[in-house]
């Protein structure tokens, strides 16, 4: 099995890349930014990648942002996800591309080297590793990003006003509408998120939240 190495710390990206070929895998290449991984994938044609999620140049989502561009250009390519981190701001992506050949395992998680080796071998086979906790996270933001479609147009005009900070009233005097019809349309909004009225919960901060989460 030929494979790709991208992991911006360099301890780490040695040390894994020694653990694969002891274990009898062809490492092609490790890198240590996107924009590497993305060019030894072209230059090499490896049967998967490991990919770490923050990387150069920017230290954010670069690896996952780079994993699901060779995805799309590269079908059949395995990509197995290795972090500390779940993002979920690409779940419909991510979802929507498919789960074959696609593998996303939580760095704390993974004890034992032989497990993940056998998850990468099944990622380059074109099966699935995920970790229970990724696959909570994705189903939560995809279950978000539903019900943030399920709002109407003017729903979402107050919901955007929320957002800027605006109160009720200022809404109404933004909308040309009544107080009273801000306030259903609020409490829409919170239905249909899915938002109950709690003690500890505001429901105004936490549906500005998700629209904000959608946005970026």
């Amino acid at each position: 099995m030929r494979i790709v190495v991208a992991e911006d710390a360099a301890v780490v990206r040695e040390g894994l890349v020694q653990l694969l070929r002891d274990r009898g895998l062809d490492v092609l290449a490790a890198v240590g930014d996107a924009e590497a991984l993305v060019a030894a994938v072209e230059e090499q044609r490896p049967d998967a990648v490991v990919a770490d999620i923050r990387m150069p140049p920017t230290h954010r989502d670069d690896g996952l942002r780079a994993a699901l561009k060779l995805r799309e250009r590269h079908p059949d390519l395995g990509v197995l996800l290795f972090s500390q981190y779940v993002e979920t701001r690409y779940a419909d992506r991510l979802v929507a591309g498919g789960l074959a050949g696609f593998g996303y395992l939580l760095k704390e998680r993974v004890v034992d080297i032989d497990e993940f080796v056998d998850a990468l071998r099944r990622v380059a086979d074109g099966g699935t590793a995920l970790d229970p906790e990724v696959v909570a996270q994705l189903l939560a933001a995809r279950r978000s990003a539903e019900s943030l479609s399920a709002l109407t147009g003017r729903e979402r005009e107050v919901l955007s006003a929320m957002a800027e900070g605006r109160t009720n009233a200022a809404i109404a005097d933004a909308l040309g509408v009544s107080r009273r019809a801000v306030e259903k349309h609020t409490a829409t909004i919170f239905d249909k998120l899915g938002l109950p009225r709690t003690a500890f919960q505001h429901r105004r901060v936490l549906a500005v939240l998700r629209y904000l989460e959608r946005r970026n």
